[in-house]
């Protein structure tokens, strides 16, 4: 086993620190790769205070990797040392499953956590990209477009394709009407993401403090949510609301300001159950659902859509150490939009 250097949450009381783990012997079809830049997640935060249960400590978290291949097994035909790679939310998925479905495999029993997981013998923990380097199993690793960087496209990886997902799935496109709740990490990719699908977009954001941003990755629209004139403005506007925040909101007004048939899709987590009014959805055949991440396939069709429309998170580069007061800049929303690690400052 190879020795690596990381950060790791010891227990879910404890700041991040620097970790020494070993990392398994790569297999015949497995990728080795030296991680150069890792992206931030809010879940990154919940997991490593384990504020979702189930914490597996030491936890070196960090699902946004992106970095350089430096060795391949003897089977790998997909990638070469050098190549450009990412690795996502998820390092190995059951292929054996009687509900295997490779376009929804993030749905599918059997999905292996980048982190805070056990490899597929059951008893070897993942442990994350806040680290220099990694072994992933090539189905699982992910080829970046050569125009966009590296530390920019990082959060593709788990921001950008949690937008894609329910943005494709739900057709945005032209002559569609696309809210986006929340202006934060998720928000701004749902914003470029939505307005390269066609889309009018609009941003709904607890104030305009924002707005300048909002209108320059491609809104068509920005309104304040504090502001009670927005919902009567709004009412019956969208097709579609894509809600990134995870804060208490009053659910059935938003629902109020879809069109008949329109669908309000949460990807934030609150952390207390959803209060809908039966008569929010009734009236008016409206759907409240949900979507998470997306497919390895439908993550690399969306790194291509991304290369072609050279779409990248807006991100504030910093140091592996100072990683604890990044974690409390993010729970203040004190970022545009997502923190990437260099981990060339490990």
């Amino acid at each position: 086993m190879a020795i690596a250097k990381g950060y790791a949450a010891t227990d879910a009381s404890q700041p991040l620190t620097p970790f020494t783990f070993e990392r398994r012997d790569p297999n015949e079809d497995d990728v080795v790769i030296s991680v150069k830049y890792c992206g931030v997640c809010h879940s990154d935060i919940h997991q490593a205070r384990n504020e979702w249960g189930n914490g597996i400590f030491p936890m070196v978290p960090g699902h946004e990797v992106a970095g350089i291949v430096t060795a391949v097994g003897s089977r790998v035909t997909k990638f070469k040392t050098g190549d450009r790679v990412g690795v996502g939310c998820f390092v190995n998925s059951c292929t054996k499953c009687a509900e295997r479905n490779v376009d929804l495999e993030q749905y599918m029993p059997g999905i292996v956590q980048t982190y805070n997981d056990v490899e597929a013998d059951g008893t070897t923990p993942t442990y994350g990209g806040y680290s220099d380097s990694i072994v992933v199993k090539e189905g699982y690793v992910l080829s970046f477009p050569d125009n966009l960087p590296l530390d920019a496209a990082a959060p593709l990886l788990c921001a950008g394709i949690t937008l894609y997902s329910p943005l494709h799935h739900w057709k945005a496109g032209p002559g569609k009407n696309v809210a986006i709740v929340g202006m934060g990490g998720l928000g701004h990719m749902g914003v470029k993401i939505g307005h390269a699908m066609g889309a009018e977009v609009t941003v709904l954001s607890q104030s305009l403090s924002k707005k300048e941003d909002g209108l320059k990755l491609g809104a068509s629209h920005y309104y304040a949510t504090s502001d009670p004139k927005t919902f009567t403005t709004l009412a019956g506007t969208f097709d579609l609301i894509i809600c990134t925040v995870g804060t208490v909101i009053d659910w059935n007004a938003y629902l109020n300001l879809l069109k008949i048939d329109g669908t309000m899709v949460l990807v934030g987590v609150p952390e207390h159950p959803v209060p809908v009014h039966a008569f929010s959805v009734i009236g008016g055949r409206k759907s409240l659902a949900g979507s998470g991440i997306g497919s390895i396939k439908e993550t690399q069709e969306m790194l291509d859509f991304c290369g072609k429309h050279n779409i990248v998170a807006e991100i504030e580069t910093i140091d592996i150490k100072d990683i604890n007061q990044a974690y409390e800049r993010v729970l203040k929303s004190d970022v545009r939009y997502r923190f990437v690690i260099d981990m060339a400052s490990l």
